[in-house]
């Protein structure tokens, strides 16, 4: 690394509008050098804005930004760069097909047509020296674990000479052991202080566990933050919502419990056709919600695909009550398993139709009695519309909207209030809550509480670790495509979860 140490970056007053909207009102954070700040806030309240007008890909409307008490002008993304600011986004932004050494090279702007790849390792090997986190430089960055290029984002920006780091929700793909280890030696950094950072994130456990202070933003607007350690969990929830949040029914005793899905010696390919998913066993009970952890990519999508349908199945068997099931249309209606997958918007919407159409999905074809129906019943359609948004409170300007004009957890109440209409025997989701602000999470993890505490059985596939444990009356681990540990919500264990999630158990 070299001796350039950490940079101070200071908003003032700043203001965004795209028209008559203001995204941005008035926003000051003081980000001393060398410190680590987390910035917080719902969905839609700014965060987003205001880095991308601390990183030039905008232009704020009004306000100023001091790099290191001077003022500047951040034109764009490349005046950020020359002045040591750089970002790591959600979403990785390496290509997989080349090796960790070879991103790094073609990041920097000046690297040569023809490159002298001797000098180049050198170089690299010299950088890595003053690291304090390792990658293999010579693995292509697909056989990389999540924790690996994670390190590799935030490498490269070390490597670009950038001493400012802005980490958007950078563990949201990561185990809990992996985020605790990324985010300690980011820790370490700030306190070396040798760059400073400023984080998005949605787990307060990582901001109390690492963060110096807090911004808290709501509605385009500073509503609050301090020192961590000032502040509770609490305050900070209440503060970015404007009120404690609600919460209606959560776990209740289980009522009398029998096996419902059963899936045994599945086979079929993954995603890459390369690899195979091999369930032996699992069992889904009734009144329980068995939740499905794993890293991203370990066969998690599949079983969703498998269990709507989408995937082929090479071997094995899937049972409802003891008969075999194979996911179609009428086959899910008669034994009553509705569904919430992953970007339900993509995957269970029509997006260009309306609310009201998107949530007739269930009975359109059919009359009052359930039985199949030539003619739609559009009164019956618009009932059943404007019954789902009141109940679930969806938020739309009307029920003829298109449902692609609504938010994000405006989208996920209304595919799930479509999806527990009537009985329901099973219910699968998978990331129910992923890119969702607090309120809308709150809102959904109860009902799918609600849901379970009516005898529903409940499979629960999930990224988000405090999710299942939060939710989960029993956990399953999937690693490389199998199940690789289970254990009730009573004797589960963070770290021994963590560990199996890594393929360390």
């Amino acid at each position: 690394m070299s001796g350039a140490g950490a940079i101070s970056v200071e908003a003032l007053h700043m203001t965004m509008r795209f028209g008559d909207f203001t995204a941005l009102d008035d926003v000051s954070i003081d980000i001393p050098a060398g410190s680590f700040h987390a910035l917080l806030g719902e969905n839609g309240a700014g965060k987003s804005t205001l880095v991308k007008c601390i990183m030039g890909f905008y232009r704020a409307t009004s306000g100023e930004l001091m790099v290191n008490s001077s003022q500047v002008k951040m034109t764009d993304p490349r005046v950020a760069q020359q002045l040591g600011l750089g970002m790591v986004y959600q979403h990785f932004t390496l290509v997989p097909s080349l090796t960790a050494a070879e991103n790094l090279v073609i990041s920097r702007a000046d690297a040569p047509a023809v490159i002298n790849w001797r000098a180049e390792h050198r170089r690299l090997t010299e950088f890595m020296a003053q690291m304090p986190f390792k990658v293999p430089l010579d693995q292509p960055v697909s056989r990389l674990a999540a924790g690996e290029k994670q390190k590799l984002e935030i490498l490269k920006q070390l490597y670009l000479g950038n001493r400012f780091l802005i980490l958007d929700e950078p563990t949201s793909v990561l185990t809990p052991a992996e985020a605790d280890e990324v985010l300690g030696h980011v820790r370490g950094l700030t306190e070396a202080g040798q760059i400073t950072v400023l984080m998005i994130s949605h787990k307060f456990r990582e901001v109390t566990a690492f963060a110096d202070a807090v911004t808290i933003l709501r509605r385009g607007r500073r509503v609050g933050g301090g020192k961590v350690g000032e502040i509770s969990v609490e305050e900070m929830s209440e503060t970015m919502m404007g009120k404690a949040p609600e919460t209606s029914e959560r776990r209740r005793a289980a009522t009398r419990q029998h096996p419902v899905l059963a899936l045994k010696a599945l086979r079929a390919k993954d995603r890459s056709g390369l690899k195979s998913i091999e369930i032996e066993n699992i069992t889904l009970k009734s009144g329980e919600i068995l939740g499905v952890a794993g890293i991203s990519g370990n066969g998690q999508m599949e079983l969703m695909e498998i269990l709507t349908g989408q995937r082929h199945v090479s071997a094995g068997e899937i049972t409802v009550k003891g008969d075999a099931f194979r996911a179609t249309r009428a086959e899910a209606r008669r034994h009553k398993i509705r569904y919430l997958p992953e970007e339900p918007l993509h995957n269970a919407c029509a997006p260009r139709m309306s609310v009201a159409e998107n949530l007739a999905f269930r009975i359109f074809d059919a009359d009052k009695g359930g039985r199949p129906s030539f003619w739609q019943d559009r009164r019956a359609m618009a009932k059943n519309a404007s019954d789902l948004i009141e109940t679930f409170k969806v938020k739309t300007s009307s029920p003829a909207a298109r449902i692609a004009s609504l938010s994000g957890g405006n989208v996920q109440r209304a595919v799930l209030g479509r999806e527990l209409t009537g009985d329901v025997d099973v219910l699968i989701v998978s990331n129910p809550c992923f890119g969702l602000d607090f309120a809308a999470v709150n809102s959904v993890r109860d009902r799918i509480m609600a849901a379970r505490n009516k005898g529903t059985a409940v499979l629960l596939i999930s990224e988000d670790l405090d999710e299942i444990m939060e939710l989960a009356d029993r956990i399953i681990v999937m690693s490389e495509g199998r199940v690789s540990f289970e254990t009730p919500i009573a004797a589960a264990n963070i770290v021994e979860i963590g560990q199996h999630m890594a393929g360390h158990g």
